[in-house]
């Protein structure tokens, strides 16, 4: 089911927008032949299919990272976005954008654009995944441990407040900019290097379904399986850094996905087993990132709507209702 609503909603990603074209021509398009409009043909090439393909693997990178860590976490509401690792990455890409230009220099060795960004955003996002596992082992009760995460992202967004403030005019709009969240930042041709990254992510986490599903009866019965606690830490904590990384920096910090997604997996299929659940968060997570890109695009010629303006309302009443569950127990 999950499937067949993908295939629905990556069609309609390249059929609807401001410029209405003709569901023959988009088909025509897709599969190489001519057009009477050319411009169609640049409109779905250039812009549709890449923005429908990133919200397909941001969705996905974003629902099995908020899966990873709440299951490592012991923590429904443990999320790159609540934890502060999208506020890490965000830091980064600001000292980028704000503070440096664009661009750093390591010697001989200077980076500039998106190989800038993503580096960036990448050390942030890993840097605060570090400290927040370092926590962990210190703190065990699982609400102090939120509000752990929540006041380091409060000091990476402090951070970033003044860098705005100390920031050209310009650096400051473009950093708005990228924070409102756009599945439109990945061109066709970073695509393949965007789709590589976030694929290995999503590849090494199905690899560990086993060890997710013994941590979920505690970290003494995996040892008691064989399994390296430390080691499957580390490898999360590498694949949600990598992950949040990758989406933060082309897409901005993206809301909600990561915290809301993996509840609605687990109501749909009532089950905590990560061999159906984890596949069927990476699917569901594809689909809920469609069709915000869908709900985005919907005003038409009046402009198009930022991402964590929608994200928000699809994903606030789902954490409502697992709290009031919760409460009910």
């Amino acid at each position: 089911m999950l499937s067949v609503m993908i295939v629905i909603l990556f069609a309609m990603n390249l059929i609807i927008g401001s410029v209405l074209i003709p569901l023959k021509d988009v088909a025509n398009i897709i599969i190489g032949k001519g057009v009477e409009n050319e411009s169609w043909r640049f409109i779905i090439l250039g812009s549709r299919l890449p923005q429908a393909l990133t919200a397909l693997l941001c969705g996905a990178a974003l629902a099995v990272s908020g899966l990873m860590l709440q299951t490592a976490f012991k923590n429904p509401l443990a999320d790159p976005s609540i934890f502060g690792i999208n506020s890490g990455a965000g830091l980064g890409v600001a000292l980028v954008m704000l503070l440096f230009g664009g661009s750093f220099s390591a010697g001989s060795v200077s980076i500039t654009g998106f190989a800038a960004i993503f580096m960036a955003a990448f050390v942030g996002a890993m840097l605060v995944t570090v400290v927040i596992f370092f926590f962990s082992s210190l703190v065990r009760n699982n609400i102090m441990l939120l509000i752990v995460g929540i006041m380091i992202g409060y000091i990476s967004s402090a951070a970033t407040s003044l860098l705005n403030f100390f920031a050209t005019e310009e650096g400051v709009k473009s950093y708005m900019v990228w924070g409102l969240g756009n599945f439109g930042g990945v061109s066709m041709s970073q695509m393949p290097a965007f789709a590589a990254v976030t694929l290995s992510g999503l590849i090494i986490a199905v690899v560990l379904i086993k060890p997710l599903n013994a941590l979920l009866l505690g970290e003494r019965y995996a040892e008691n399986l064989g399994i390296n606690v430390v080691r499957v830490r580390n490898c999360l904590l590498v694949v949600t850094g990598l992950l949040s990384a990758i989406t933060t920096a082309f897409c901005g910090p993206i809301a909600f996905i990561g915290l809301a997604v993996p509840h609605i997996a687990r109501l749909l299929l009532t089950t905590e087993n990560h061999r159906s659940l984890l596949p069927a968060t990476i699917l569901l997570g594809s689909v809920v990132a469609l069709l915000c890109n869908i709900l985005c695009t919907l005003p038409g010629d009046t402009g198009v709507i930022p991402l964590n303006a929608v994200t928000p309302m699809l994903g606030a009443p789902v954490i409502i209702y697992v709290i009031a569950k919760q409460k009910k127990k």
